[in-house]
């Protein structure tokens, strides 16, 4: 009887043993990544600019990289063939977002666009923001109050008699582009951007967002660490909310006594229509004040400073290449002549100038990581395997940086695009993974179509329209080109200079 007991304890053992290496040989292997430290994982690796560290360390991992950061598994992209196989052939697992800090202290908890979970409710923001503001006819409907703030814009760089801030003239200038669409109504005085400290004081309130937002929150991947709040993260992320929500509820209030006094019942801008829908189940259900601020938060910050530092960037390039600057000048001279500003209708015909965009938009996306998803279920890419409950990074800067689909990639060369070039037809709408910088898939950038717009616009009528001094006897070639990171990519140094108008007097 013992002897038979030993033989099935035996046996049982061997079947064991069995079972678990066939199970080894068949389960796919993880993606390779670099050794994890106890309890933090990776987080150290990560570094003061993520967006660098992921690509360093992609050269030696490969393209398709795994982490542990903390007790979160993360896994990175940094080709375009990988970020492919993630946001088109995959895209409906990776169309959720995980759990992280920003979203739950500053963006309501989850109840704005960018972070709202995938499903009826982010289906009913996403569809008001594209019927009222980032449609082809909305586009056009408002196309006159892009060209009259960028007027304001043009005339307070033309009277300007010291040096100016370009990046904070550009932020005031989009901002109230936008508020005019969504609230009927400048956001800051006149637009000029001169001395005005609520301007200042809300471009200061994007930049720490986007700061904060870049942070890797220790407690975002140690759950049992976020009381803690080790890098006061949280408790600065509390303080910003409050400050923007002031902000928000004004505007909301003040739209809710003007809409009733008013009494007219028509709807002339976007904030107008999401009251309206206060009161109308639509296929999410009823909009609440919260969601309709948190979409507001969502237009005001992702919406505005993205498309102003873009612009920055692409100025600061064309005074270090006057080369490029003169051929991009040349096109606009001969397309719209000396005579009158560029219009939305010129942007068409200007070849070379939406190469030298595409250019930008490559060397300097907005956002060099995209936000991250989260794998819904679990999910085999190019041989590994992902599991369930992964964060998703795209590495959007190293991608658009890769030697091996991009010729000289730190070089800024406009030709790219043009025939001839490496990607004569690449477009930058998410559809060509080796230029995505508005990401891709289901929850590419909502406001894609308008920062297009609006950048295509600002940075052809400043090249148009004024010749660029650096200020503090500055030269091109010591111009610096250090970037700040965040959620969003900024200048290190703020670009300052002197414009000198160069068209006909009458037309400032």
């Amino acid at each position: 009887m013992p002897s038979l007991v030993l033989y099935f304890i035996l046996s049982a053992v061997f079947l064991y043993f069995i079972f678990v290496t066939l199970r080894k040989r068949h389960r796919l292997p993880l993606p390779p990544g670099p050794k994890p430290w106890p309890i933090i994982g990776n987080l150290p690796h990560m570094g003061a600019m993520p967006h660098h560290s992921l690509a360093a360390l992609a050269k030696v991992y490969g393209p398709l990289m795994r982490l542990r950061l903390g007790f979160v598994d993360v896994v990175v992209a940094a080709s375009a063939s990988v970020a492919s196989q993630f946001l088109k052939v995959h895209d409906s697992n990776f169309s959720n977002r995980p759990p992280n800090s920003g979203a739950k202290y500053v963006a309501y908890n989850y109840q704005d666009l960018v972070f709202a979970p995938y499903g009826p409710r982010w289906r009913l923001l996403r569809k008001i923001s594209y019927v009222h503001l980032f449609s082809g006819k909305a586009l056009d409907d408002f196309r006159h109050v892009r060209e009259e703030e960028i007027r304001v814009l043009v005339r307070a760089l033309a009277s300007a008699k010291t040096k100016v801030n370009l990046g904070q003239l550009l932020n005031v200038c989009t901002v109230n582009a936008l508020g005019r669409v969504m609230l009927g109504q400048r956001v800051f005085g006149d637009g000029s951007g001169g001395a005005d400290p609520q301007a200042d004081e809300f471009k200061s309130m994007v930049v720490e967002l986007m700061v904060l937002a870049g942070v890797f929150n220790i407690g975002d991947f140690i759950p049992a660490l976020e009381w803690l709040d080790l890098q006061g993260v949280q408790a600065k992320m509390k303080k910003l909310h409050k400050r923007f929500d002031r902000f928000l509820s004004g505007i909301l209030q003040e739209h809710k006594l003007k809409a009733g006094s008013d009494g007219s019942g028509k709807h002339a801008d976007l904030l107008s229509t999401m009251i309206s829908l206060e009161d109308a189940d639509g296929e999410g259900g009823k909009l609440t004040d919260t969601e309709i601020k948190a979409l507001l938060l969502n237009m005001f910050t992702a919406g505005t400073d993205t498309s102003s530092s873009t612009v920055e960037w692409g100025i600061a390039e064309l005074i270090r290449h006057p080369k490029i600057l003169a051929q991009v000048r040349e096109e606009l001279d001969s397309v719209v002549g000396g005579d009158r500003l560029v219009s939305d209708l010129d942007l068409p015909h200007l070849t070379y100038f939406q190469a030298m965009i595409k250019e930008t938009f490559r060397l300097h996306p907005s956002t060099p990581l995209s936000l991250p998803r989260m794998a819904s279920e679990s999910c085999e890419i190019n041989g590994y395997h992902i599991p369930k409950g992964a964060t998703l990074l795209v590495n959007v800067w190293a991608i658009a940086r890769d030697p091996d689909e991009w010729k000289n990639p730190l070089e800024f060369r406009p030709e790219r695009f043009l025939p001839g070039g490496e990607r004569p037809n690449a477009d930058v709408r998410g559809n060509d993974f080796e230029v995505i910088p508005f990401g891709a898939g289901r929850r590419i950038c909502a406001g894609m179509s308008l920062g297009l717009r609006m950048v295509q616009l600002l940075a052809a009528t400043l090249v148009h329209a004024f010749d660029w001094e650096l200020a503090d006897g500055l030269t091109p070639e010591n111009l610096n080109m250090e970037e700040a990171f965040g959620l969003t990519l900024q200048r290190a140094v703020p670009l300052m200079v002197h414009p000198r108008p160069r068209l006909s007097q009458h037309t400032y």
